[in-house]
């Protein structure tokens, strides 16, 4: 069973599962306008590697899978699947810019520590996993 909710929620309390900012709301509303998908959204995921153990992903995804939180924030469908939502819970997607370009980050409430490139992360303050996807930033 697919799981749904919105922020607005609770008596007007947000619910704090996963967010977007305003400005990185603008920013995928544009993207899911121009990808040819229908009633696509952003699926955020983690998954092994980078620096410090984990890393963000982002896809444009068009399908519900099972077990997915399903979250409507700003007019963006976001998408979390079961395995990844205890890592990114309360984590809110932006899109930031700067001098070296731009692109979407997360701020994650739940990261211990951070690798420099700001796309990997760990959760305990361990060390990083030994073997694959602990190289250095950008390591994919």
């Amino acid at each position: 069973m697919t799981a749904t909710t919105t922020p607005e929620t609770s008596g007007g309390v947000p619910a704090r599962d996963i967010t977007i900012s305003e400005f990185g709301a603008q920013k995928a509303l544009g993207i899911l306008a121009n990808s040819g998908k229908e009633n696509a959204g952003v699926r955020v995921f983690i998954k092994s590697g980078g620096c410090s153990g984990y890393q963000y992903g982002m896809a444009i995804d068009d399908r519900e899978l099972e077990g997915d939180l399903i979250v409507m924030d700003r007019g963006v469908k976001l998408l979390v699947d079961r395995m990844s939502l205890p890592l990114l819970r309360g984590s809110e997607v932006d899109f930031v810019e700067n001098m070296m370009g731009g692109g979407f980050t997360v701020h994650n409430p739940n990261a211990t520590s951070a690798c420099g490139c700001g796309s990997s992360f760990r959760t305990d303050g361990a060390q990083s996993p030994d073997g694959e996807g602990s190289g250095g930033c950008g390591s994919h």
